[in-house]
This record gives C-alpha cells, sequence and structure tokens, in this order.
C-alpha cells in the first residue's frame, strides 16, 4: 500500500522549475515560482533572483521561506538541495 501523498500539480511545476535553476535558465523559473505561494516557492524565487545577480531581492526571498540566504557563492549547493526537497 503506497502511503505517499499524491503529487501535487505545484510539486511537478516546482520540479520544472529546479530543472531550469540546474540549466542556468532563470527567466522560466521566475515565471514558474512567481505564481505559487509555498516555502518551497519563495526559497526557489530566492534562489532565481541569486542567479539573476539581484541580491537584495534574493534575500527577501529567503528570508520569506525561512531560510538563510547563502550568498551568491551558494546558488548551486541551493539548486542541488532543492532538487532533493522537491524530489522526496
Amino acid at each position: 500500500m503506497d502511503t505517499q501523498e499524491p503529487a501535487r500539480e505545484s510539486d511537478s511545476s516546482l520540479l520544472k522549475a529546479v530543472e531550469f535553476l540546474e540549466k542556468g535558465a532563470w527567466q522560466p523559473a521566475h515565471e514558474i515560482v512567481q505564481g505559487d505561494n509555498s516555502n518551497l516557492a519563495a526559497w526557489l524565487h530566492g534562489i532565481v533572483h541569486t542567479l539573476e545577480g539581484d541580491l537584495d531581492n534574493a534575500r527577501y526571498w529567503h528570508r520569506r521561506a525561512g531560510r538563510d540566504f547563502p550568498g551568491a557563492e551558494g546558488a548551486q549547493r541551493e539548486i542541488a538541495s532543492a532538487r532533493r526537497r522537491v524530489t522526496r
């Protein structure tokens, strides 16, 4: 018997956003995350703005997600962590 909840539509959209971030394609990822109000989307939104170079906005979105801002040098680690989060 499968005890996992069925995947929500936003989960699959956020997975797609992570895939874009892994490719460095922050613009299409931004289009996805700005339409989602979840903490995960806020975190991804922070990563988007980190890749974009808008670090003040990135700090805001990390705070909103309840996460520490790792700085621009932490973007790839954040993307890897986000990948693990959306695929569990």
